[in-house]
């Protein structure tokens, strides 16, 4: 390796090795994680410094790669095609690049956001014809900052401690930083409303409440409307989001829904090293890219019944978004899980969106205060039927909510959402969202029993949202037989950490699950046989 230096090595028991990984569709995960094995064994790395195993958006889900990386215990991270095609490389492919996007995913997934080439691209022994061949792999190492460091243009710089000079150049010297690139891999922005805008279909698509927002709520927002001339004044609504939650006011942020909390977290509070837990909304990592930031993602498995394990989560995490219950998987993490995420140093976020739909709220975060770092997301949207007005809130320490308030542009919730929201604090309109919870636990439960009735359909158990989600073989085609049908369905292919195989199914009275069911059975019979089957 050339262009070593004195105090260009790692931190003693710091992770600082980055893998890069090719794979094609399909490579198994042994064979992944064999090759990285051989690669670091014969380098004389140790596993253990490995940070994460690093690869193209597309690639992402690819069961060989996140296999592999579970096996190190370290997250996979992901990054766009357009982003490592601007990568330099020292063996660059054109045949990759004209299939993938970029010359070399390896190399340039390793490098993009680190320092130095340790172990070039690297392919299992056997060639292209045997399963050796499926994958490629690279090292890179991120070097600490040390004394003298400085941003230039989002990327560190530092100056040696040692001679006082600049760091060794490197190859990461040369690559441009990664901003507001789109992702090449699952489509971040798709949201359930597009499978139903400008149709006429039974909505199972969007997870909303039927039938709302309720007369007297509408009631509160028309009466709002004499007072449109006066800028808006959020104080009241602040106040009533406070003692809903037994907080004080300095904990409070209102916004518009939760979706700006994302933004205004992206782009307000430090964070070098951000995580998002997946499969989840895709709200947070969309927010995060578009802010500059590059993204590590750790992948739940379906194996799991897509259930949190703490220790997932790389200790060098400085920010941590979770759902709770999660979109799309509807599974309620436990309080104590998730506060195993928490530490000094770092911001968990927890979005509690659907968490008013779990009788009692309990595995709530919402009113605590001695979680460190805790930021908990809360939406009027669902509940309420207030998509179109645009509500919700963030609680958090007196500081972060400083510093998303300063985010923030003035005025940025409207007089009318603000008289949403503080009737919604209302202690009537709590008895009515509890009543709610209760009535879509009894809707769940039999949608879920007339669900087991297919053999053809898998469900994600234990389900604690007002959707579950189900994994059926040919699911986009029986998607599109349901929107003929007359239901709309929200496709799982968008959710990193899933595929076309999936489907989310918002909860309804009985008496549409009823009518669903009768479809699904309709659009499942009516698949054609597949030849050799």
């Amino acid at each position: 390796m050339t262009g070593a230096s004195v105090g260009t090595g790692p931190e003693s028991g710091a992770r600082s090795l980055v893998v890069g990984v090719g794979a094609r569709r399909g490579a198994p995960g042994d064979v992944v994680f064999a090759l990285i094995e051989a690669v670091l064994s014969g380098a004389g790395l140790d596993a253990a410094d490995v940070l994460e195993v690093a690869t193209v958006d597309a690639k992402g889900d690819e069961p060989g790669i996140v296999g592999a990386a579970a096996r190190l215990g370290v997250p996979v991270r992901t990054h766009p095609a357009g982003a490592l095609a601007a990568v330099r490389v020292p063996h660059p492919s054109g045949a990759v690049g004209a299939a993938v996007g970029t010359p070399s995913v390896a190399e340039a997934a390793a490098l993009i956001e680190a320092d130095e080439l340790v172990v070039p691209k690297t392919r299992a022994p056997g060639g292209n014809a045997s399963a050796g061949g499926m994958a490629t792999c690279a090292v890179a190492r991120r070097i600490p900052a040390v004394a003298g460091t400085f941003e230039v243009s989002g990327r560190k710089t530092s100056t040696s401690p040692v001679t006082g000079g600049s760091s060794p150049f490197t190859m990461a010297a040369m690559n441009p930083p990664t901003r507001n690139i789109e992702s090449a891999g699952p489509d971040l922005r798709h949201h359930g409303d597009a499978e139903v805008r400008g149709e006429n279909l039974t909505d199972l698509a969007v997870n909303v409440r039927t039938h709302t927002p309720p007369e007297w709520l509408r009631e509160r927002i028309a009466a709002s409307l004499t007072s449109l001339a006066a800028y808006p004044d959020g104080s009241s609504a602040r106040a009533a989001v406070a003692g809903r939650h037994g907080l004080p006011v300095e904990r409070v942020l209102l916004t518009a829904g939760a979706a700006e909390a994302f933004v205004l977290i992206a782009r307000a509070l430090p964070a070098r090293r951000p995580v998002v837990v997946h499969p989840q909304f895709t709200e947070p990592e969309a927010a995060l890219r578009a802010a500059g930031h590059g993204v590590g993602r750790v992948l739940l498995r379906a194996e799991d019944g897509f259930r949190l394990d703490p220790e997932a989560v790389p200790e060098e995490a400085d920010l941590v978004v979770i759902g709770n219950p999660t979109n799309p998987t509807s599974v309620l993490h436990p309080a104590a899980l998730l506060e195993r995420l928490a530490r000094p140093g770092r911001t968990l976020v927890v979005d509690e969106a659907f968490m008013d739909v779990v009788p009692g709220e309990r595995e709530a975060l919402c009113d605590r205060t001695d979680i460190p770092g805790l930021v908990v997301l809360r939406s009027l949207t669902k509940t309420w039927g207030l998509a179109g007005l645009r509500i919700g809130y963030v609680l958090a320490a007196p500081e972060t909510v400083a510093l998303l308030s300063e985010a923030q542009p003035l005025w940025p919730v409207s007089s009318p959402a603000l008289a949403a929201a503080e009737a919604c604090m209302e202690p009537r309109a709590l008895v009515e969202a509890a009543e709610a919870a209760d009535r879509i636990t009894v809707d769940r439960a039999h949608l879920l029993a007339g669900l087991a009735e297919f053999s053809e359909v898998e469900v994600v158990e234990e389900a604690g949202g007002p959707f579950v989600l189900v994994r059926l073989e040919r699911a986009a085609e029986v998607r599109e037989r349901l929107r003929l049908l007359g239901f709309a369905a929200r496709r799982g292919d968008t959710f990193p950490g899933l595929g076309p195989q999936w489907l989310r199914l918002a909860v309804r009275d009985r008496a549409t699950t009823n009518r669903f069911l009768q479809a699904l059975d309709q659009a499942v019979q009516a698949l054609p046989a597949r030849s050799g089957r």
